[in-house]
C-alpha cells in the first residue's frame, strides 16, 4: 500500500470502473466513482465468461465466493446441421451474468462514493492534478482520473479525437436469455455440462448457462453472430421502435418488431430445429453491433483510459471484461510501486496495457475472420484466453 493516498475519480461505474475502483482503493487511493446513469446498471448485459482476471479482487480477497455468482460447464461441443454433436472437447470454463458480477462488486465497493446520475462534462489538468466538471454544474478535483466510460467513451473522444474512433467490424450479434426449462430435451442433453458452439459457413452461434440474479431456475444466454453489411441493411437493423438509429446496441424489447420476425425466419431456415426453437421462444432478444478500436496512447499526465474506453476488442476471445479489470489491476500495482507517484505511476503502467490492448484486438480480428467465413474448424479449442489461448480456463 503507497503511503501517499491519492485522491482518484473513477469516470465510469461499470464492471471495468467498479474493479479499478477496488483495487486502487486497495492501493491506497481514496477513491469516488462517478456513473452517468441514474439508475442501477442491472440489466445491461447478458453472459459473460469469465476469467482469473474478472473477479481476481473477489479471489485475492475472499470478499465473494466466485462459486455463488457463476455457473461451470466442463466439455465445449459442436453442433453439426442437423443439430448433432459432431466434435466434443474437455475444457473447464465458469460462466457469470452481468448482474450477478456488477452486483457483488458494488457490494463490496459500497454506494457512499458510487454516485449515480453524475455525468462528466469535460476535465482540465494542471502539474497539481485534474479538475473535473459535471452536467450538474458541480466540480471536482483529483489527482488521477481513471476514464472507464465503455465502447462511447466521451474521454476517448476529447483526449484522442480520430484516432479513438471505432470501427464496424461487419457483423452483428443477436442475443439473448430464456429459461433452460424451455429447451428442448436434445439439446439440453447436449448443453449438460457444456457449452455449444455451430460453426455455418456465414457466421456462427453459442450458448451457455448463466446465473441469474434473484431467480432460482437455471437460464442459459446464446449469441447468433451474421454478417450485415455496413450501410442500409445495417441501419435497417440497429432502429428501434420509436425508428431511432443506434449506432452499438439494441436493449431487450427496443429491437424492432421487424427485424424480430426476420430473425425468426431466418432462424427456422438456416439453423437447426433445435437452436432455432431457442431463438424462437426468446422473448425479448437484443443486438449488439461488434466493432474494433485500436488507440496509440493510454496515458495523459494524470488522465488514463481503460477497458473499452481504451481498446475495443471484438468478443471471440472473451476476455474483454478481464482486459478492463487487469488494466485497472496493473493500474494499482503500478501506482503503489511509485509510492503514489501519478505521472510516473503512468509511465510505467501504460506501455505494458497498450501491448495487451493491441494483441487483444489483433487477435480478436482473426478469431472472428475464420468464426465468420465458416473456416473454423469444428472441434478446435475455443479462442478463449486474455494473455493466449486458455488462460481463461477455469476449474
Amino acid at each position: 500500500m503507497t503511503t501517499n493516498q491519492p485522491n482518484v475519480i473513477v469516470m465510469g461505474g461499470s464492471l471495468g470502473g467498479l474493479t479499478a475502483g477496488l483495487f486502487l482503493r486497495h492501493a491506497g487511493c481514496t477513491v469516488t466513482i462517478f456513473e452517468r446513469s441514474h439508475t442501477p446498471l442491472t440489466g445491461q448485459g447478458a453472459g459473460i465468461v469469465l476469467h482469473p482476471a474478472t473477479v481476481r479482487y473477489f479471489t485475492l480477497h475472499g470478499t465473494a465466493d466466485v462459486r455463488d455468482m457463476s455457473t461451470a460447464t466442463n466439455w465445449v461441443r459442436y453442433l453439426d446441421a442437423d443439430g448433432h454433436i459432431a466434435a466434443e472437447r474437455q475444457d473447464s470454463y465458469r460462466f457469470g451474468s452481468y448482474n450477478s458480477i456488477y452486483k457483488g462488486l458494488l457490494d463490496v465497493f459500497g454506494t457512499d462514493h458510487y454516485h449515480l446520475g453524475e455525468m462528466v462534462t469535460g476535465f482540465d489538468q494542471d502539474q497539481q492534478g485534474v479538475t473535473v466538471h459535471f452536467a450538474s454544474g458541480h466540480i471536482e478535483r483529483c489527482d488521477l482520473l481513471v476514464c472507464a466510460d465503455g465502447i462511447r467513451s466521451s474521454a476517448r473522444n476529447t483526449l484522442l479525437g480520430d484516432k479513438g474512433s471505432t470501427e464496424y467490424a461487419g457483423y452483428v450479434a443477436w442475443r439473448g436469455i430464456l429459461s433452460e426449462h424451455d429447451l428442448s430435451p436434445e439439446l439440453g442433453a447436449a448443453l449438460d455440462d457444456a457449452i455449444i458452439y455451430h460453426i455455418l459457413s456465414q457466421g456462427h452461434m453459442l450458448i451457455y448457462p448463466i446465473p441469474v440474479v434473484d431467480r432460482a431456475e437455471a437460464y442459459i444466454n446464446w449469441l447468433w453472430y451474421r454478417n450485415i453489411p455496413e450501410g442500409s441493411q445495417l441501419e435497417s437493423i440497429m432502429t428501434d421502435q420509436e425508428g431511432n438509429i443506434h449506432d452499438v446496441s439494441l436493449g431487450p424489447g427496443a429491437v424492432h418488431k421487424e427485424n424480430v420476425a426476420m430473425l425468426h425466419q431466418d432462424a427456422t431456415a438456416m439453423l437447426p430445429q433445435s437452436l432455432s426453437d431457442l431463438i424462437l421462444k426468446t422473448d425479448q432478444p437484443f443486438i449488439q453491433a461488434v466493432m474494433d478500436c485500436e488507440i496509440p496512447h493510454m496515458a495523459f499526465d494524470r488522465v488514463c483510459l481503460i477497458g473499452d474506453a481504451a481498446f475495443v476488442g471484438r468478443p471471440h476471445l472473451a476476455a474483454g471484461t478481464a482486459k478492463a479489470a487487469e488494466d485497472g489491476w496493473q493500474l494499482s500495482q503500478a501506482i503503489q510501486a511509485a509510492d503514489g507517484d501519478i505521472t510516473a505511476a503512468l509511465r510505467q503502467w501504460e506501455p505494458r496495457q497498450l501491448q495487451l490492448g493491441r494483441s487483444v484486438v489483433e487477435r480478436n480480428r482473426e478469431a472472428g475472420y475464420r468464426l465468420q467465413n465458416g473456416v473454423w474448424p469444428v472441434g478446435d479449442q475455443l479462442a478463449f484466453g486474455l494473455y493466449e489461448i486458455g488462460d481463461s480456463v477455469m476449474s
